[in-house]
């Protein structure tokens, strides 16, 4: 039987994510994990202006209710703040506290890690070709989603 896209996606996904989850800085915070580590970085890379849950949603391409368990979870553990805004009550910005910004650069350094680990067997061409491919599949599945996701830098 031929490989099935979708399924190897996913498959890659959950490796990633099992992967990041056991080395998220684990010996130092139970609750972290790869994902909290993504949001931190959008958000320390934000953190020049107010950023909302809505804001988070769409860059991470994720659904209210992922993006409401995620922030949640992230302010039970200390990572963020909830705060008004003057201009609307109904809007809380989302930000760092020092907690995770003391965390942020081990957490970069993770991430860089497991970058150079993905990268390690490929040439450049070949991360362009996947980088191209990857688009594209987003593409086709959904025309108009940002195709950058929660992008590390």
């Amino acid at each position: 039987m031929e490989k099935e896209i979708a399924f190897e996606l996913h498959k890659t996904s959950r490796l990633i994510r099992r992967y990041m989850d056991s080395h998220a800085l684990k010996d130092e915070i139970d609750h972290l994990t790869g994902t909290h580590g993504w949001a931190i970085g959008y958000f320390f890379d934000h953190r020049d202006k107010d950023i909302f849950q809505r804001d988070f949603e769409k860059e991470c391409n994720i659904r209210r209710s992922t993006a409401t368990a995620i922030l949640q979870r992230m302010e039970q553990n200390g990572l963020i703040l909830r705060e008004s805004v003057d201009y609307d009550a109904r809007l809380k910005k989302i930000t760092l506290t020092d907690k995770a910004l003391d965390l942020h650069e081990r957490i970069k350094e993770d991430f860089a890690a497991l970058e150079t680990k993905l990268r390690a067997s490929l040439n450049e061409e070949e991360v362009d070709c996947f980088f191209a491919v990857l688009s594209k599949i987003q593409k086709e599945v959904d025309p108009d989603a940002q195709t950058s996701g929660c992008q590390r830098t």
